[in-house]
């Protein structure tokens, strides 16, 4: 620190700049009065000996009328040992003793006295810290007092020039301690950028005042620009001090320069700045505190197992922040930054003293900021909620809050919301925080807490409507999941997201759940350490499975669960006994893991896979075993007793359902099953309240649970099949069975409710709109969301019935073999359907082929179900159909074969129809059956004899005219053969031609540049041969000028000589019209090239044409023209009068030349001007 300099310059003794503190002297020598009246000179320390109390040297310096600038060096030295409360007291005497002395020297004072008060200011806490006394002065306190005592200066001079610089200072105190900004897009508030003006115009007036040479002021101007966020401008600032004063380290503009770059996005250029800073000043605590968080900024791109991490975090610590601290460990960005080390060792106590100090000691709204987020992680860390939701609020505050603010500080307070389960809070911050910055912290919280909306309602079976949730949670976590698969970010997967999603994907998206499982489970098998691999195994299929039997069992079953619902039983197997192993392993790991429910569960999916797999004596053991263990497990037995109703539904299965539902009749999914048996067992009946079935799911809704969907459903059913069977003749019956259809609706509605994404209830109202309204539109919609959910047969075939009701038959039989593609080959009803459909079909198109199809699936269900009455009729209607229509053919579309087939098929017919006649129960009226056998016997069989013999006697008459034709027919497919073959043989013709052609065209091409080489070189050899002749021209130099005769032929102009100049300037005048004009009148010639003509005779020179030097010309003439051609000077036949009065010969010009023999010319006489460049026109 430095006062009193006049105009505030810096610069005094050897070194520009002056080190700080470089003026004060060891001692000082006063002279006081002795008892004897004489004079002694007493010297007083200033250095590590200088008197702790100032009072003796204070009343010496009073007594003895020393002057301003001693005790202002008195002040100086105090301050400079760190005294500085020493040092205010010096000074503020000094203003006692000075009141009246000139303002001059009171105002060197007022000036010192304002720069200690600024310096304490620095040191002095922001906010009285707790255990601090009550008189301790803050900052705001000495801001005031340096304020006062500016004031006090600028009343005796407002003009000072040392107090520009401490006004501008004093201003940038004010603007730090001020407030930042809270309006997004702002970086600097209203009030902050006024207080900042201001100090930029003080700095302007220190500059303007010293000519433009206070460095300290450059240095304010600079900062204030930095402060504005204007960092483009403070760069250059600190460029231009740095350039001017190469040598000022304290303080450094190197490190201005480094924070401008580091704000403009170069950190690498600002780690550069800092460290040459250090380099310069090792002891400086801002380089190696800066040049530690830039370190710390770079492990930001590793993983913390990452070497590069530890190794870039040990250098950042141990080589900068450490020193730092050891140099000054009050300073509050080291603190801060020694905060966030201490935090990470998890040394919290220690992390929050620093904290404490970067917060009381800063005057830089972004290190307290820092301070209270370091506290507030350790009141989090310590789950102290409330604390530690205070601490963030004030970290946010203290870099704006609201729209700006500070993101983990926001994060944080979120957390807060989250750990005192206020969601909506934590959701509605975790929003404002994507707003401002799109961090994956903040969306992977966010995505969790939707998420955990949906799985809420999912677990409670509620009916609300969380769509919203569920596509917002999808959006968040499918972002952060994207944001992993760029590899310059470097972030690690995490499995939470990957589980997340995988239960949200579950009932929409099975594969895309697998898939997030399948990512989870390479994360697992990456974190097994080496020391857990198996031995003796190499890379490959084993080794995965050795792994993951080391894998949580838990996620390897819900693996086995997806491949079961996807229908991949053997993969599902897999899984489901790697769980099992995993399950042992995870319990000799730790004995206190309790592993039976989990083995139980996964026993009971992999008998389940068994059962899928048609294995079912594994299966049953499987459930055995389970029942052994847990003899109550009536999963267990629902399963078993479903198997012994499908294999033995006659005698073994009745008797198990009945013993199991008599043993658990309150349990639903007990009485489910035994539903579905009555259902299989009944006696069809129209009578509703007769209906066992209908009072077993009356009884379930009424006593064990009144929203059980299968009981629901089963009602809904009930209601549906007894409405299809009523009769509709009348109005009366018409509306009883509407009424049948809208009861079933509302039971499949209420499942709905319940269940908004039931395939079966969906479905059930399809089939309902289908029969009742023959709404065919909205029921196909239905069926074909249904389709998409269900992978059931019932669906394809409900969609067969419907396409085929609209006429859509091609659809229709597309749905039915569909439905038998799902395990239904031998359903009866289904290939009868695809022969009623074929059947329709055929008769809409009008074709034989359709009839055969659709007998042939007639036939394929009658095989399945021999004694069915219905099959039996279906297989002869279509053969009388087939018969009857084989008949009605002309000669020309049927052949003998078909004629003879059609027959037998009519006469199986009519047996079968006769056997059909006499059962007990025909499908049809007795009477109609009989009519119609009789028919085809009585009629039809003679029909079909009469046209086999019509089409005996066709096929015979035109055999011969069928022969001739397919004789043709081959003559004609050789003919097209063979023209294929002769215009294929003929484009591989043209094809090799062309590529004959090709080659050929290359290696003429390939000669002509081989020539064009050779005459390239060549010219290049005659151009350095002639640039050879040029080089020997001018080594000779000009020639003399000589006389020649007047009759001699010459290609060049003569220099011409004194004696003939009047007889050529006569002749030259009269012929030119210039006569009378002085030299200098005249107009000069220019210099022309001569080209030589074809038709002209080549002389010593070769150009006989003029161009003009001053054209661009030159630069477009061919190479060749210009290589061959010498210029020289000569005169135009139309132009101007030269200035020689009669030829003279002139020396040789080149082209290449012209630029280096302008200016050279004839010797002068009587005043004529030697001719020059063009470029003097």
């Amino acid at each position: 620190m430095v006062a009193g300099r006049s105009n505030g310059v810096n610069g005094a003794g050897n070194m520009f700049p002056p080190p700080r503190y470089s003026d004060v002297p060891k001692s000082i020598t006063i002279s006081v009065a002795d008892d004897e009246g004489g004079q002694l000179d007493v010297e007083i320390p200033l250095d590590e000996e200088i008197q702790d109390d100032p009072t003796e040297l204070c009343d010496i310096l009073e007594n003895e009328k020393s002057a301003t600038s001693t005790w202002v060096q008195v002040a100086v030295a105090y301050a400079k040992r760190k005294k500085i409360d020493v040092a205010i007291d010096v000074l503020s005497q000094a203003i006692n003793v000075f009141s009246r002395a000139r303002g001059e020297d009171r105002l060197s004072i007022l000036n010192g006295l304002c720069w200690l008060y600024l310096l304490k200011c620095r040191e002095a806490p922001r906010v009285r810290p707790a255990d601090a006394p009550a008189e301790t002065k803050l900052k705001e306190f000495y801001v005031q007092a340096a304020t006062s005592v500016l004031n006090d200066a600028s009343r005796i001079s407002p003009s000072h020039p040392p107090l520009f610089l401490a006004r501008g200072v004093l201003y940038l105190f004010k603007a730090s301690l001020q407030g930042p900004a809270t309006a997004a897009g702002s970086t600097v508030s209203p009030e902050r950028m006024e207080t900042l003006k201001q100090a930029a115009k003080c700095f302007e007036d220190a500059l303007r005042a010293s000519g433009g040479r206070n460095l300290m002021a450059k240095m304010g101007k600079a900062r204030v620009h930095y402060s504005m966020g204007k960092w483009a401008d403070a760069l250059k600032g600190y460029q231009n001090i740095l350039e001017s004063s190469p040598d000022l380290i304290d303080p450094d503009p190197r490190i201005g320069i480094g924070c401008c770059f580091w704000q403009l996005g170069f950190k690498d250029d600002a780690a550069s700045a800092w460290q040459r800073s250090l380099d310069l000043n090792p002891a400086s605590k801002v380089a190696l505190v800066l040049l530690g968080i830039y370190n710390l900024q770079l492990t930001a791109s590793f993983h913390s197992t990452d070497p590069k991490f530890i190794e870039l975090y040990k250098k950042a610590t141990g080589e900068f922040i450490q020193p730092a601290m050891k140099l000054d460990n009050m300073f509050p960005l080291t603190c801060a930054t020694v905060g966030g080390y201490l935090f990470y060792r998890r040394d919290f106590d220690k992390a929050e003293i620093v904290a404490k100090r970067a917060i009381n000691l800063t005057d830089t709204n972004a290190i307290a900021s820092d301070g209270w987020y370091l506290r507030a992680k350790k009141a989090h860390q310590e789950d102290n909620t409330a604390d530690a939701a205070d601490y963030y609020s004030k970290s946010d505050h203290a870099r704006g809050g609201g729209e700006r603010g500070f993101i983990p500080a926001k994060f944080g307070l979120a957390q807060m919301d989250v750990l005192m389960s206020n969601y909506d809070g934590a959701k509605f911050r975790l929003e404002k925080i994507l707003q401002q910055s799109p961090t994956l912290e903040a969306q992977t919280l966010l995505g969790t807490l939707y998420a955990e909306d949906v799985f809420a309602a999912q677990n409670s079976k509620s009916t609300e409507d969380k769509s919203a949730e569920l596509k917002k949670a999808l959006k968040y976590l499918e972002t952060v999941q994207s944001a992993w698969k760029d590899p310059k970010k470097k972030i690690i997967p995490d499995q939470s997201v990957l589980l997340n999603l995988a239960r949200l994907y579950e009932t929409d998206h099975p594969e895309k759940s697998l898939k997030c499982l399948e990512e989870v489970e390479q994360i697992e098998i990456e974190a097994i350490p080496d020391e857990d691999y198996p031995e003796g195994l190499e890379e490959g299929a084993q080794l995965t499975a050795a792994l993951r039997e080391l894998l949580p069992p838990q996620l390897l079953n819900n693996m086995g669960c997806f491949h079961f619902q996807a229908e991949r039983y053997v993969r599902a197997q897999e899984l489901f006994q790697v769980a099992l192993s995993a399950c042992v392993n995870a319990e000799n790991r730790d004995e206190t893991i309790d592993t039976d429910a989990l083995v139980t569960s996964i026993s009971y999916n992999l008998a389940r896979t068994y059962e899928a797999e048609g294995v079912s004596n594994e299966a049953k053991e499987v459930y055995e075993s389970l029942l052994k263990r847990h003899p109550d497990y009536v999963d267990a037995r629902l399963r078993l007793t479903y198997m012994a109703l499908r294999e033995s539904p006659q005698d073994e299965g009745p008797r198990a359902i009945k013993e199991l539902f008599k043993e658990n009749e309150d349990n639903v999914e007990v009485r489910a099953l035994y539903g579905w048996y009555v259902n299989k067992s009944k006696k069809k009946t129209n009578n509703f309240a007769a209906d066992d079935e209908q009072r077993l799911y009356k009884h379930t809704l009424q006593k064990s649970d009144k929203h059980d969907r299968y009981s629901l459903m089963g009602m809904g059913n009930i209601h549906l099949a007894i409405a299809r069977e009523m009769p509709r003749s009348s109005e009366q019956e018409k509306e009883k069975r509407r009424k049948g259809y809208e009861r079933a609706v509302e039971f499949f509605d209420k499942v709905l409710q319940l269940d908004p994404k039931n395939a079966y209830a969906a479905q059930g109202i399809a089939i309902a709109l289908v029969e009742d309204k023959k709404d065919y539109s909205t029921a196909l919609q239905i069926f074909t969301k249904v389709k998409e959910t269900l992978k059931d047969h019932s669906v394809f075939v409900n969609l067969g019935h419907t396409y085929c009701e609209i006429k859509q038959y091609a659809r229709a039989i597309e749905n039915y073999e569909a439905a038998l593609s799902k395990n239904r080959h031998n359903d009866p009803k289904i290939l009868a359907c695809l022969g009623r459909t074929w059947y329709l079909r055929a008769r809409h198109e009008r074709t034989i082929a359709g009839f055969r199809t659709a007998l042939d699936y007639s036939k394929q269900a009658l095989n399945v179900t021999p004694s069915d009455l219905n099959s039996q009729f279906n297989v002869a209607f279509l053969q009388f159909q087939i018969a009857q229509n084989i008949y009605n053919l002309s000669e020309q579309q049927r052949t003998l074969q078909e004629v003879d087939d059609a027959t037998q098929g009519l006469m199986d017919a009519i047996e079968a129809l006769e056997k059909i006649a006499k059962e007990e129960t025909p499908p049809f009226p007795r009477a109609d059956i009989t009519s119609r056998a009789n028919m085809g016997r009585n009629t039809m069989v003679k029909q079909l004899e009469r046209a086999r013999d019509k089409q005996v006697t066709y096929e015979g008459e035109n055999a011969s005219k069928l022969d001739q034709a397919r004789r043709l027919r081959e003559a004609e497919v050789r003919r097209r053969e063979e023209e294929k073959q002769r215009v294929e043989a003929e484009a591989l013709e043209r094809k090799r031609k062309l590529l004959e052609e090709q080659e050929r065209i290359i290696l003429r091409d390939r000669e002509l540049m081989e020539k064009r080489g050779d005459e390239e070189r060549r010219r290049m050899e005659e151009d350095e041969d002639r640039e050879l002749r040029k080089a020997e021209r001018k080594a000779r130099g000009p020639k003399g000028p000589k006389r020649k005769k007047k009759d001699a032929d010459s290609d060049t102009e003569g220099l011409v000589s004194e004696d003939d100049e009047p007889r050529s300037r006569r002749r030259r005048t009269s012929a030119s019209g210039t006569e009378g004009l002085t030299d200098e009148e005249r107009p000069r010639e220019k210099k022309k090239r001569k080209l030589a003509r074809k038709s002209e005779p080549t002389g010593k020179f070769k150009s006989a044409e003029f161009i003009d030097d001053d054209s661009d010309d030159d630069a477009d003439l061919p190479a060749r023209d210009t290589d061959k051609a010498d210029a020289q000077l000569a005169s135009e036949d139309e132009g101007a009068a030269a200035a020689a009065p009669r030829p003279r010969k002139a020396r040789v010009v080149d082209d290449e030349d012209d630029d280096e023999d302008d200016g050279i010319a004839a010797p002068k006489a009587n005043g004529d001007v030697a001719m020059d460049d063009d470029e003097d026109e």
